[in-house]
């Protein structure tokens, strides 16, 4: 079967990038799609994560004005459509042109959306104005429009599906990146966070709530992995509380699972997700994760008290309680990492992979 995905890019480091390298490779090279990838503005000579040599890639290239921009992505996709004629054309972009492309370049073969996110991505600050919630809610509605015209609607949680009114959706959660193989090495006294720094992770939620463990345990150290963002830095907020020695910000690494093997726990403080592949990929290390229990994603993944531990969202003195909880307890803390382990095997590639091909199958007939 031949695959087209439609992105913005593949060269970057976040999270929908990775998870196209993983889906795409193994579609292409264990189950034999034929699988392209059409980007916009994107470089694939230094790609952050691998994908497989099998897959074909293409690209739009824009630098003119808003008029021109928007009739030659369309011209650029329409060309790429016809020349490589796909059997399923798969859309993985959350902004809103990624939502109406069926209505503007037509249906001439099944079209399956892909969403990464929450809606609440939409949301930048903690007390949007009156005007942007009027301009979210005018986006909403023509999101769910162009979101109906898709043959199929793919969303990461069970969560999510609250946040669409449409009969095309299914869920289908995100793959794990790996299957390391567990060290039985001493864990450093770390607990360490993953994801690009933005209002959406809660990264300055995260300091505020180690400022009280630092208080308890001076000697452990909180590990930031992410791409770093001049317009949301939590810098000004270490040095507030003088935590420069005990909070760590460092840049995005290929070999993340080296990090979670090295540290003892994992912590998400996100205000919402749209899955939260980083808490798989903890677990998968034998990390337990500590979350807000934020829409949508971590209580799908989580059992609290059994793989991880789950607080109220944005409960910062939950968050604090919990983590100095796994400090002190080390028998419940391995254990959990232990049942985090055992949780996760359906997120395994191989699984997921499955579903998806249910789905190609199904839309292709």
């Amino acid at each position: 079967m031949r695959l087209l995905y439609i992105t913005n890019q593949i060269s970057g480091p976040g999270g929908l990038e990775r998870v196209l390298s993983i889906k795409a490779s193994y579609f292409a090279d264990e189950l034999g799609h034929d699988v392209h990838i059409l980007t916009l503005n994107d470089t694939t000579d230094s790609l952050f994560f691998d994908f497989s040599s099998a897959i074909q890639t293409h690209n739009i290239e824009l630098k003119r004005s808003p008029i021109h921009y928007i009739k030659g992505y369309l011209k650029g996709i329409k060309n790429t459509i016809s020349k490589v004629d796909p059997d399923i054309i798969l859309v993985c972009d959350d902004g809103l042109k990624g939502m109406l492309l069926p209505l503007f370049i037509g249906k001439s073969r099944p079209m399956i959306y892909e969403r990464h996110v929450s809606k609440n991505i939409a949301v930048k600050n903690e007390n949007p104005s009156l005007l942007q919630k009027i301009k979210n809610k005018i986006q909403f509605k023509l999101m769910a429009w162009g979101a109906s015209k898709y043959d199929a609607f793919v969303v990461l949680t069970n969560g999510n599906l609250n946040e669409w009114n449409l009969p095309n959706l299914t869920v289908i959660p995100n793959p794990l990146s790996f299957s390391p193989q567990i060290n039985a090495l001493e864990k450093s006294k770390s607990v360490i966070a993953v994801g690009k720094h933005c209002f959406q992770k809660g990264y300055d939620l995260l300091v505020e709530t180690w400022k009280s463990v630092n208080q308890k345990y001076p000697d452990w150290k909180l590990e930031i992995y992410g791409t770093k963002n001049p317009d949301f830095s939590v810098s000004p907020l270490i040095d507030k509380y003088n935590l420069n020695s005990s909070i760590l910000l460092h840049n995005p690494t290929k070999d993340i699972a080296s990090e979670f093997q090295r540290t003892a726990i994992h912590v998400l403080s996100s205000r919402f997700e749209g899955f939260g592949m980083v808490i798989t990929e903890a677990m998968a290390c034998g990390l337990p994760s500590i979350s807000f229990d934020c829409p949508y994603g971590p209580s799908d993944i989580i059992t609290n008290e059994e793989n991880g531990l789950l607080v109220k969202n944005g409960d910062t003195e939950a968050l604090s309680n919990a983590i100095c909880q796994l400090i002190e307890d080390k028998e419940f803390r391995e254990r959990l990492g232990k049942n985090a382990i055992e949780s996760i095997n359906r997120y395994k590639i191989e699984e997921i992979a499955k579903q998806w091909n249910s789905l190609f199958k199904s839309l292709a007939a």
